[in-house]
């Protein structure tokens, strides 16, 4: 079946229903006659003119059109005067944007500085400032190498800088870790560099505690001695005297500098020497590159410096 079709709703109304719409519409324009009569808004009379027999006829219409076009003048003046204030404000409030921006910027700036200042102690710049004053406050320089790669492990830039600085500082070559290659090699390599530098063979020791080296006792009174190859220290006596004896020719606090590559064991050649734990130990590179000040241990003399 065909669906039927919808007729649209017929836009008649009753007579009755427009009458009374027409009547509303009335009154409502009524009302809003009687209100505009007592605001005192009334229509604008239309302007007559100058009628043609009126005498000087001609002098009134040119008074007439001078005053228009002052009344033009004054407008166009004032209009000008309001740009003119207006970009003067808009200028003003550029100016407080900018000044305000940039403090914004100097605010921002400074904890920026800091950070770049964090990061600048990782940089070449800053590791060889404190490379300097190692070497300007130490009276002798101990370079550690390592006894699987010594040549390696030397730095001729150094050694010609502390030779070269206050007219020559006495360097000195600590071949460490020398309990990881046999006694044939050490011996050759002992050879070899005593040509050039003095050097001193040295096995830091591993087992160090905190504070002190203590060795422990039983009850019987006997002395426990540790047998273990790590707890060991060789050649930190022949070190010491050696470093004495440079005090002693110069009657004065003797400071020693510590320089060496990364893990070529800095850190853990001044702890057996102190007898302590002064610098931190660990497989990490680059623990210990900053200035570290530690005495010595059984002398009061010796103050080291660690870079």
């Amino acid at each position: 079946m065909k669906r039927p079709k919808l007729k649209k709703a017929s836009k008649r109304m009753t007579c009755h229903k427009r009458y009374k719409i027409q009547k509303k519409v009335r009154e409502h324009n009524r009302k809003l006659r009687k209100e505009a009569k007592k605001r005192g808004h009334k229509k604008r009379k239309k302007d007559i003119g100058i009628p043609n027999a009126a005498p000087f006829k001609e002098e009134i219409l040119r008074e007439a059109e001078q005053r228009k076009q002052r009344r033009e003048e004054l407008k166009k003046q004032q209009k000008l005067e309001r740009q003119k204030t207006l970009e003067k404000k808009r200028k003003q409030e550029a100016d407080d944007d900018s000044k305000e921006k940039l403090c914004e910027k100097e605010s921002t700036s400074e904890p920026k500085a800091t950070s770049e200042q964090q990061i600048d102690k990782n940089s070449k710049k800053f590791f060889c400032k404190e490379f300097k004053r190692v070497i300007e406050a130490s009276d002798v320089v101990l370079e550690i190498l390592d006894a699987r790669d010594p040549l390696g492990c030397r730095c001729p830039q150094v050694e010609q800088l502390v030779c070269q600085s206050d007219g020559g500082k006495p360097l000195l070559l600590v071949l460490n870790k020398i309990d990881l290659i046999p006694k044939e090699n050490l011996e050759k390599w002992l050879h070899y560099l005593n040509k050039e530098l003095p050097t001193i063979a040295f096995k830091s020791s591993m087992q160090i505690k905190d504070r002190t080296m203590a060795r422990r006792v039983t009850k019987k009174g006997a002395a426990y001695i540790d047998l273990s190859r790590a707890s060991l220290c060789f050649g930190g006596d022949c070190l010491l005297k050696l470093l004495q004896e440079y005090s002693v020719m110069k009657d004065k606090v003797i400071q020693v500098g510590v320089v060496g590559f990364p893990n070529v064991g800095k850190s853990s050649v001044v702890n057996s020497m102190k007898g302590a734990r002064a610098c931190g130990v660990g497989p990490v590179r680059g623990l210990t590159k900053l200035v570290w000040f530690c005495e010595a241990a059984h002398s009061e003399l010796i103050i080291f410096h660690v870079v």
